[in-house]
């Protein structure tokens, strides 16, 4: 796992379609002792369920059946044929596949590598069919019905014991399997509970029904994954890449993250080198929007992880060049409803800031991640330093596009023995000089600063835990990391950009600050230690 958070892992994702209770809580324990390598730098850990999946009975002694195209037989659930199927009567595990397909429809075997044509349907339990294609009957083989509704339930039995396993050993988020509505999200955060609350969970839109249903499920969801494995049996290949690119422009507009996966460098399961139109399939779906892209086989099982993480990560940073950030942020902008909330305005404005001044960074100071989120929503050209007290908050902001997550380690002070703007100020120093110990800045650099506080007036306000939102720019004017003094990085105020109903806070230096109201207009205003500001409003800022 080290090996591959140096070449770019992020987020480890374990498969629950396989392995033991034992296996997973192995790999749990590896990715926990490799965050520890890092201080500071969290890394996530996903589950993925298996989810309401349809799969073929047992040959006998598991042997491969040969079948030849055109051959009839029938495909039935008869629990006598669970472990016996063969050319002329193979068993699937989903009841009422008699009651919800039609004559003519097609019904796909392992990944669609075997076509099967209903002639008809016998009676309750049994179909008659006609092989398509020329292929092989085995044991416990994934089944597809492309253009047909299915009434699985969201959840199975095995699924539910394997999100309390995920709540037990506090997992970050739950790739769901075959998402078909909104309902199936509400039904996952159930058996979640208060226990596990703060798990963001991923749809995994794989089949028609979760394509139909698209808006309802994002409404739901805390993001979405393109598995473009399944969809591409369930419906046609063509429409696959249109699918991605809906899904994907659906979520940058709705600020949750979208996930890419399935096939991406498969070819590196067994080469050292990918095709060309793998590294073109990486670089479009960062076009497109994605947020994160992931590796299945290549490193689960390949003879490549490195390689294949390293040749990810390479295709992503180029792929990054060539984005337009400024059409994007005007663009998504424009398709904000208004009135924009507080916190989204604010961060508006911190990316229009970083854009103006050509900043080094964003660096976000945020309990929840949402500022973060809502930041990276609007494809800030900069990186997005995030620090944070709330270490799941810093593990699943892996997900967003963009955000380097830091955990503070120190714990919240008493704000009526300490100053809150010397906690502030803290963490900025502490941010800057991560950020900088990483290579995401360098002396010279601008760097956005993103705050958010509860106000005396808000106290005093029905909803108390609502954060009033600000931002200031700063220059990271020099520092000495030999010392390992975190006060010797200096921060030089440069300008601010004010929400039109917030009240900011300007940090110069950890002594001394100014308040400035919503409605004061100041131009070079000369603060202590001769730094000096420049604000303007506007009806965006």
């Amino acid at each position: 796992i080290n090996i591959l958070r140096k070449a770019g892992l992020n987020v480890v994702r374990m498969n629950f379609s396989h392995g033991s209770y034992e296996y997973h809580q192995s790999v749990i324990d590896n990715a926990r002792e490799a965050e520890k390598s890092q201080e500071g730098r969290p890394l996530a850990i996903a589950l993925d369920t298996k989810g309401p999946e349809i799969r073929t009975g047992n040959t006998i002694g598991d042997a491969d059946i040969p079948i030849g195209a055109g051959t009839e037989m029938n495909i039935t659930t008869d629990e006598k044929y669970a472990t016996v199927s063969d050319d002329k009567n193979m068993y699937v595990d989903y009841k009422n596949i008699t009651k919800v397909i039609d004559k003519g429809r097609t019904i796909y075997v392992d990944d669609g590598v075997l076509a099967f044509e209903v002639l008809e349907v016998v009676d309750e339990k049994t179909l008659r069919c006609r092989c398509i294609n020329n292929g092989k009957i085995s044991s416990k083989k994934g089944v597809n019905l492309p253009k047909t509704d299915v009434d699985l339930p969201p959840l199975s039995e095995k699924d539910k014991n394997d999100l309390r396993f995920g709540v037990k050993n506090k997992v970050d988020m739950v790739f769901a399997s075959f998402i078909r509505q909104g309902s199936d999200i509400k039904a996952i955060r159930e058996v979640l509970g208060e226990d596990g609350k703060d798990i963001q969970i991923i749809a995994k839109i794989e089949n028609q029904q979760g394509v139909n249903n698209f808006d309802e499920i994002l409404k739901e969801t805390d993001g979405v994954m393109v598995a473009r494995g399944d969809l591409g049996i369930e419906i046609p290949p063509a429409q696959v890449f249109i699918a991605q690119k809906m899904m994907i422009a659906k979520c940058n507009v709705a600020g949750k993250p979208v996930i890419c996966a399935t096939q991406m460098l498969e070819s590196m399961t067994y080469n050292p080198r990918p095709t060309r139109a793998e590294v073109s399939d990486v670089g479009n779906a960062v076009l497109d929007g994605a947020d994160c892209v992931m590796l299945s086989g290549e490193t689960a099982k390949g003879n490549y992880p490195r390689e294949a993480v390293s040749m990810m990560h390479e295709t992503c940073l180029l792929a990054e060049i060539a984005i337009p950030y400024v059409n994007a942020f005007d663009e998504l902008r424009s398709l904000a409803p208004r009135p924009v909330p507080t916190t989204e305005t604010c961060a508006m404005a911190a990316v229009s800031a970083s854009l103006e001044q050509n900043a080094g960074a964003i660096l976000v100071l945020t309990t929840s991640g949402n500022t973060a989120r809502l930041i990276s929503k609007y494809r800030p050209v900069c990186p997005i330093i995030m620090v944070t007290r709330n270490a799941s908050a810093a593990r699943y902001s892996h997900l967003y596009r963009g955000v380097y997550p830091f955990f503070f380690p120190e714990k919240k002070p008493d704000f009526k023995s300490e100053p809150w703007q010397e906690d502030v100020d803290r963490r900025l120093k502490w941010g800057i000089s991560n950020a900088i110990k990483l290579g995401v800045l360098s002396k010279g650099d601008a760097v956005v600063c993103v705050q958010g506080w509860r106000g005396e007036r808000r106290r005093r306000q029905s909803n108390p835990e609502k954060l009033e939102s600000g931002l200031i720019v700063i220059r990271v004017s020099g520092f000495d990391f030999e010392a390992h003094d975190l006060n010797t990085v200096h921060l030089e105020a440069a300008s601010c950009a004010l929400a039109s109903s917030t009240t900011v806070t300007i940090l110069c230096g950890a002594q001394s600050c100014v308040r400035l109201d919503k409605t004061s207009i100041f131009r070079g205003v000369v603060l202590n230690h001769s730094q000096s500001l420049s604000l303007t409003r506007s009806a965006a800022q």
